[in-house]
């Protein structure tokens, strides 16, 4: 497999061009794993009813806790390996490429072992419904026994999206996401596995993309081929990736935290609350893995950049992004807010929890601009070097200010909807810190590269 045939073009053309050209598979991809999940749940609420629906959808922000932390790490190795292609260095890309993977499978294997150990006093500390609880669990359990497979495959497909290709990632993930599918429909439909078949066509699916991007990185051409012989863990190259990573994975943990404390409070409502909350929060996911598409995009796009020193691309780049952010939001929030009630109804036929799904999506959808800024530009930030501004702008902007909101107006008003505008609230601030601190990191970069070409210009 030549990887060259699948790189995107990320020097010609307009940038606009380019970073669509390169995000839209990212974009079919994303999308095609939320349908996916979206399957899941569909056919568990479909085939064994409204309790085992919310039984899976309450494990989603635990599950989120115990892993963000670790995946953290793989921003770091994308925008390492970025860094490294942008500056034509195999030898770098090479030991970046098998420090990544070793640092994955190590990480992955630490994952499981925690998700095993902590999901029942987690879910239990979470106030999850006693009538859904076991399910929980039983579905949490299987899940993690995947979780090993899972990191060594986003690994891998960030090594792929850190040299421009974005395509191949989308194509094993279709062909595990159809697997998935009929997996999910021989267990649930018709093993009658409820929870459990579900659970074990994710990781069985999870295996198998495994299993793809291996053997893809294992026939690639250049300094991206992968050797059992070379995995090891470089020392300079594990620094560099936790220098990156390691914010960007607390960034990820503390946001899981406060989800965790709402999902904790949806708990308190109720499972009808429970499976509505799951069913509008996959639905939201459409507009918000879409967006990721642009946070991988800017992390590859200015990790090129500066790996190459071109500087000046730095603020196209953070200006067409901001572009498709808001256009994503248009188009793909209005579509859900128009079509909401027949989304959710795919998910289960009871109304009440389609009524209480579309409150959740009217509050959140109205704002979600602010949600992909948030998201969006600490990729820019820390393509940049800069990463534990943008988790400290998470940290204070979303994490603690949604804990205090719990703490306050939701304490002194605990309905449904005071509990969902906390959403719009903090992603407002997080975003306007967000902002602050790509231009801070901006800056700083511009005068570096102005004090070297002075020192270059003062030796010649």
């Amino acid at each position: 497999m030549d990887s060259e045939n699948y790189d995107s073009d990320m020097h010609t053309g307009s940038l606009l061009s380019r970073i669509l050209v390169f995000a839209l598979p990212i974009m079919a991809m994303n999308v095609l794993q939320l349908l996916f999940n979206a399957a899941d749940m569909v056919v568990v609420g479909r085939f064994s009813g409204s309790e085992a629906l919310a039984a899976v959808g309450a494990t989603g922000p635990l599950i989120n806790l115990i892993v963000n932390l670790f995946m953290g790490l793989s921003v770091g190795a994308s925008v390492i390996v970025a860094q490294d292609y942008g500056a034509d260095e195999p030898d770098h890309i090479r030991r970046s490429v098998h420090t990544s993977i070793a640092i994955s499978a190590i990480s992955g294997v630490i994952v499981m072992v925690a998700g095993l150990v902590l999901c029942k006093p987690l879910l239990g500390i979470m106030g999850t419904p006693e009538d859904i609880i076991d399910l929980s669990v039983l579905y949490t359990k299987i899940y993690f026994l995947g979780l090993p497979a899972s990191m060594v495959y986003n690994f891998g497909a960030a090594i792929l999206r850190a040299t421009g290709d974005s395509r191949r990632p989308m194509y094993y993930l279709t062909i595990t996401g159809i697997v998935n599918v009929i997996l999910n429909v021989s267990f649930v439909a018709g093993l009658h596995m409820g929870v459990s078949g579900v659970a074990w066509a994710t990781v069985i699916s999870q295996y198998l993309s495994t299993l793809l991007i291996m053997v893809c990185l294992s026939r690639s051409d250049g300094p991206l081929r992968f050797s059992f012989n070379l995995l090891r863990i470089d020392g300079h190259k594990l620094k560099d990736i936790v220098r990156i990573g390691l914010p960007a994975g607390l960034q990820g943990l503390l946001f899981s935290i406060s989800n965790v404390l709402i999902q904790s409070a949806v708990n308190s409502f109720g499972s009808i609350m429970v499976a509505a909350n799951a069913a509008a929060g996959n639905v939201e996911g459409f507009v918000g893995t879409a967006m990721n598409a642009y946070y991988n995009s800017a992390i590859t796009f200015t990790g090129q950049s500066m790996g190459a020193k071109e500087y000046h691309q730095i603020d196209a780049i953070a200006k067409v992004c901001a572009i498709l952010i808001f256009a994503t939001w248009l188009v793909l929030g209005g579509a859900i807010l128009f079509f909401g009630r027949s989304l959710l109804g795919f998910y289960t036929s009871d109304l009440e929890v389609i009524d209480l799904g579309m409150l959740r999506l009217k509050i959140k959808m109205a704002a979600y601009f602010t949600c992909g800024v948030m998201n969006v530009y600490p990729g820019l930030t820390r393509a940049m070097g800069y990463s534990i501004l943008p988790m400290l702008c998470t940290l204070v902007g979303a994490c603690l200010m949604r804990i205090v909101w719990l703490a306050t107006v939701f304490k002194w008003y605990p309905t449904v909807v005071i509990l969902f505008v906390c959403y719009p609230v903090t992603w407002t601030l997080a975003g306007l810190g967000q902002v602050g601190s790509f231009c801070y990191a901006r800056r700083q970069v511009l005068k570096r590269a102005m004090g070297e070409a002075g020192q270059a210009q003062a030796v010649s």
